[in-house]
């Protein structure tokens, strides 16, 4: 149910709301790891490089309807701070107009153009066909991916963050079994493992929708709702909706970058990569889970005029989130090698040796990405989007100049390096910028108009 979180102690409510959050990215990232571990111990070490190859291809397209989502989200967030439910239900519509058109748009293209730009990232020849396969098929359900990413954000808005994991629970349990089912008794190979992750997503966004007709009065749509949508309604959401989501792409085409470079080192330094992103993404997910909690206990606090809790909730939440770095970037050093292990098994040392090296830049400077996340997220809440896109343009600079320079001189090593450089890069004017806005906002503004 709804819950407001500008009343109480920071720290519990933003730890309250993380943790669902956190269990949701978990659950959300063990589509994608069912994906990996079972086609690379099934279909072996090229058809793993076949869908490692296309991992930045998707986070361009998912981070663009994930950033967006949740930019639509934060103006929800802002009216049910300030109380006014007629807005909120209104701005739900806005988001649903402006998410189908993005969802029509994005489909189109991704789709059309998907073996163009694999063969411009000089994706390697014999696992090009089956990169093609699996991101084809992903950008034919966007829709399902759009539909979960909207209607989950939305009640993440109204300070439920429960609900969406229990619904991705099913859906991730689901997608196992489907995964088993289409790739191994149906035999469908690589294609079959992004039926199974479509299939799961769709049934995750009708269970929110279900959700949201039945138990989420707040958000029950009318017909007068659809028609106090206006012109300056869709701007404002537009405003800060399409900046995030570019923010991610922009962030996205860094990761192609670095991608297109690695291509060059071959199958196994593919594979090696794809194999350790999967396993920091789980690293970070306790950090990027903060972040997320973040932008909604702001966006609220915000909307109801209460930015002596923001400024109070910054502070608890990087301590809480500070330890967990250091934690989980502990956990993926010293555990690396047996996670790794589940992916290729003991049998492919290079793999098992280029991805602890992974491991242990990306986990040694994690608590540079916590402050990031902080500082991102509060910024977003906040409303702005400029300076958050500076940052995403910050990291795209400094990954692609790991990606093409210190891979010449250090090979695999150089592109390892390449993410804490985008993290530091993107987090000084994110700090910055969080600094001198904070400052501009005396306790007891107003909240939105």
């Amino acid at each position: 149910m709804a819950k407001s979180l500008t009343t109480g102690t920071p720290a519990i409510l933003i730890l309250k709301f993380a943790l669902p959050l956190l269990a949701g990215n978990l659950f959300q990232q063990i589509y994608n790891m069912a994906d990996t571990l079972i086609v690379g111990r099934t279909l072996g070490v090229h058809v793993l490089a076949s869908v490692g190859s296309t991992g930045s291809l998707m986070f361009l397209i998912i981070g663009f309807i994930q950033g967006m989502s949740s930019g639509f989200a934060i103006v929800t967030a802002q009216y049910f701070g300030a109380r006014r439910l007629s807005d909120v239900r209104m701005s739900f519509c806005v988001s649903i107009i402006l998410a189908t058109l993005v969802g029509l748009i994005l489909t189109t293209l991704s789709y059309t153009y998907a073996d163009d730009i694999l063969r411009l990232m000089r994706t390697p020849p014999e696992v090009i066909d089956g990169a093609y396969a699996y991101i084809s098929t992903l950008y034919l359900g966007l829709g399902s991916f759009i539909m979960f990413n909207l209607l989950a954000s939305t009640i993440l808005a109204l300070g439920d963050s429960k609900t969406p994991l229990f619904f991705l629970i099913i859906a991730c349990i689901v997608n196992i079994a489907l995964d088993f089912a289409f790739i191994l008794w149906l035999g469908w190979g690589v294609a079959g493992a992004s039926r199974a992750t479509i299939t799961a997503q769709s049934l995750s966004a009708l269970l929110c929708a279900v959700y949201l007709v039945r138990r989420q009065p707040a958000l029950l749509l009318r017909r007068k709702d659809w028609l106090r949508v206006t012109f300056r309604a869709l701007v404002r959401s537009a405003k800060i909706g399409l900046p995030m989501g570019f923010q991610a792409s922009i962030i996205a085409i860094g990761a192609i970058i670095l991608q297109w470079a690695l291509n060059s080192l071959g199958p196994i330094s593919v594979a090696s990569y794809a194999v350790a992103q999967k396993i920091d993404i789980v690293g970070t997910l306790p950090l990027m889970s903060f972040g997320l909690a973040m932008a909604t206990y702001t966006g609220q606090n915000y909307g109801a005029g209460e930015i002596g809790r923001i400024r109070k909730g910054v502070r608890q939440c990087a301590a809480i989130s500070l330890t967990f770095s250091v934690l989980a970037g502990a956990a993926v050093i010293v555990g690396g090698k047996y996670l790794i292990a589940l992916f290729v098994g003991p049998d492919q040392p290079e793999v098992m040796a280029n991805a602890q090296t992974y491991l242990t830049i990306n986990g040694s400077l994690y608590w540079i990405l916590a402050l990031l996340f902080i500082f991102r997220y509060t910024l977003q809440g906040l409303g702005q989007s400029v300076v958050p896109t500076v940052a995403g343009i910050m990291e795209l600079v400094m990954r692609a100049l790991g990606a093409l320079v210190l891979l010449q001189l250090y090979g695999f090593t150089g592109v390892c390096v390449s993410n804490p450089l985008a993290w530091i890069g993107s987090c000084l004017p994110l700090g910055i910028a969080y600094a001198i806005s904070v400052r501009k906002l005396p306790a007891g503004v107003p909240g939105v108009r």
